[in-house]
């Protein structure tokens, strides 16, 4: 796809774009179908991960922890502007990309930034998201507006802040939380996308930023959520096998800390707060998880500080860590797709 083009002063909305996730069991099944599309993951793979959804009644939180965000984020820029209107749309689920953006150009929409419900650059965390909004366009043609991402915000002091509380409060569960070994966690993804992309440089300098904040002395990045077949390398190690070999070295507690979402949805839910938090039981280990920062006000502050990056010359770029603010304009190359670094 092409890369961006030098974005206009004047914007007439934002557009929040998410990951989607199914309301009823109904659902599941065509969610995943369309999560999956193009993948090469055995059907015994989706079934088995339907099943997670099952477990919680076939409904994701995600959707209403996106509404609950948008509302937070409305009444900021209702009080404090800019006055935008805000739209919403998913990438796998209703709300679908391509009827918002259609809605969008119904309303006169020309020039919206968007907001994507993910901190971190990769194939599957970035461009996708891009390429799933260059879809829309081109299925609601003429007229639909142009659309320019905010940038990636994993080391933005309103991300950084508020988590790195969550992270703190997780370990004054503990009676001595200085001797408390923490396991950040993340989205696995494929060790070949992985290459193509600054995801783990990220995810570490996140991890560090926190670690430093809390005087950490025993941390570790681990990965969860794994989804593709058995005989393609994805980022280890996983959390399930962290939980173990903390066990066999002889600790008896842990905090486990998501800092790669944004929301507790249902990969938060079930493979940390159900089969990590189990096995922990399992081994008579003391586990907590901390939480994401979801609707923390730092977070939805952030947000406005993004736009008003946009739209305010001069207004300040905020960044923590060793690599800066990133950049506004994605390149043509960026975060290639995997079909694309094949043969």
């Amino acid at each position: 796809m092409p890369g961006d083009v030098a974005p206009p002063q004047h914007y007439d909305a934002l557009l929040v774009v998410g990951f989607g996730g199914p309301e009823k069991s109904d659902d599941v099944i065509p969610f995943l179908g369309n999560v999956l599309r193009g993948r090469n993951v055995p059907r015994a793979r989706m079934l088995e991960v339907a099943e997670h959804y099952y477990h919680f009644g076939g409904k994701s939180p995600i959707n209403d922890q996106n509404r609950a965000l948008i509302a937070g984020l409305r009444e900021l820029l209702d009080r404090e502007g800019p006055h935008l209107p805000i739209y919403w749309g998913n990438r796998n689920w209703h709300p679908m990309l391509p009827d918002t953006v259609r809605q969008m150009r119904d309303d006169g929409v020309r020039n919206a930034l968007a907001f994507f419900t993910s901190a971190y650059s990769s194939y599957s965390g970035c461009r996708q998201y891009r390429e799933n909004i260059a879809c829309a366009q081109h299925d609601v043609g003429e007229g639909a507006p142009a659309i320019y991402k905010l940038r990636a915000f994993y080391n933005h002091p309103g991300f950084i802040g508020p988590f790195t509380d969550k992270v703190r409060s997780a370990l004054q569960q503990f009676s001595d939380p200085a001797r408390v070994p923490v396991a950040f966690t993340a989205h696995s993804i494929p060790q070949a996308v992985a290459q193509t992309s600054d995801y783990v440089a990220q995810l570490q300098d996140a991890c560090s930023i926190v670690a430093q904040a809390l005087g950490l002395q025993d941390w570790k990045l681990v990965y969860q959520s794994r989804s593709g077949p058995p005989t393609q390398p994805w980022l280890e190690p996983d959390i399930l096998d962290h939980i173990r070999e903390l066990h066999r070295s002889g600790s008896t507690d842990l905090v486990i800390a998501p800092i790669g979402f944004i929301s507790d949805h249902l990969e938060v839910l079930y493979d940390l707060d159900t089969e990590a938090a189990q096995l922990a039981d399992q081994l008579g280990m003391h586990m907590e998880r901390a939480r994401t920062v979801g609707t923390d006000p730092a977070f939805i502050e952030m947000i406005r500080a993004l736009i008003l990056e946009r739209i305010e010359p001069g207004h300040p770029r905020l960044a923590l860590g060793s690599l800066g603010p990133l950049h506004d304009i994605c390149a043509v190359d960026c975060c290639p797709a995997p079909m694309a670094r094949r043969g």
